[in-house]
């Protein structure tokens, strides 16, 4: 299913949760793994300012190397890559280069584990950048996944019926068609300040039209995906996708930029999905364009797959 991932990488321990799931993918999926860390920040193997042809960097790259040698041993075919610059636009343009089809990463340093729970609105880190521009989906593993056969059995997919979140539902069947799983498509009504004014049966109403506009408008789409259910609630978004993601067991939370800007290059991540990704229990996988699951396989309206 993924054929070329990039995982980004710090000597944080944060990101370990990141590194076993990006090796799990990998071995499964035989799929080329590129290992980036990107040099030249203050957190890194060897907190390298200015690097030249020093032999700094080859030496960083053994460093990582080692650090995973034994969880390694089962990966097929992978690349340790080690670059000055910029955190967030060297990995962009590494995936770009490598045409990578999936990009992981681990909150990225140290500080986002103290402050996880102060996280309500804080922008401008290295995880939303690349979530923000990246052309290919991002998956965000902040926790402990099941190491080796990596399964979805319960996708929770997060929609504000903007262009990006309808891209964030594509792959979301896609998904749920590949691992015959079941798939939560999910709008909160964000009523704040007006719940005080409104009626419940006003809110009642607003909730009702809401999930059959949802089914309206991807439910055709969403023909071949075998159990596919549709709900709204009031609340704050962060907070309620949370909330349907442990109710609804979620093994993965899709969203996209939950933003009114319609441009994904001028749509700054921010609020909502950092927020989810940094608390949920799952990974959260972030995707703004229409991507393709590259698993040789198609399916016909009853969901069923046949290879091409």
């Amino acid at each position: 299913m993924f054929k070329d991932i990039v995982l980004a990488v710090t000597p944080s321990e944060i990101c370990e949760c990141a590194a076993d799931a990006a090796f799990s993918f990998a071995q499964r999926f035989e799929a080329k793994l590129y290992i980036v860390h990107v040099a030249g920040i203050q957190q890194g193997w060897g907190a390298i300012e200015h690097l030249a042809a020093s032999g700094e960097t080859e030496r960083i790259r053994q460093q990582i190397e080692e650090h995973y040698a034994e969880k390694l041993k089962g990966v097929p075919d992978y690349k340790v890559i080690v670059v000055p610059g910029m955190p967030h636009a060297e990995i962009l343009r590494l995936a770009r280069k490598f045409n990578s089809d999936l990009i992981i990463m681990g909150p990225h340093t140290k500080e986002y584990a103290e402050k996880r729970s102060k996280m309500w609105g804080m922008t401008g880190s290295t995880l939303e950048r690349v979530s923000q521009k990246s052309r290919c989906p991002v998956m965000i593993v902040t926790r402990a996944t099941p190491y080796g056969e990596q399964s979805f059995a319960n996708i929770v997919v997060a929609t504000d019926f903007s262009e990006a979140a309808e891209c964030a539902v594509s792959y979301g069947s896609q998904l749920a068609r590949q691992y015959k799983a079941n798939l939560n498509v999910f709008h909160v009504l964000d009523i704040e300040g007006l719940a005080g004014q409104m009626a419940q049966t006003e809110i009642d109403r607003r909730v009702n039209e809401t999930k059959q506009r949802m089914e309206n408008e991807f439910g055709e789409r969403l023909s071949g995906v075998k159990n596919c259910t549709y709900d709204c609630w009031e609340g704050k978004p962060a907070m309620e996708i949370l909330k349907i993601a442990r109710m609804k067991e979620a093994d993965l939370i899709l969203m996209a930029h939950h933003s009114k800007e319609t441009d994904p290059e001028k749509a700054f991540l921010g609020s909502t999905v950092t927020q989810v990704a940094l608390n949920a229990a799952c990974p959260t996988m972030s995707i703004n364009r229409y991507f393709d699951l590259r698993c040789g396989l198609m399916y016909d309206q009853t969901g069923e797959a046949k290879a091409v």
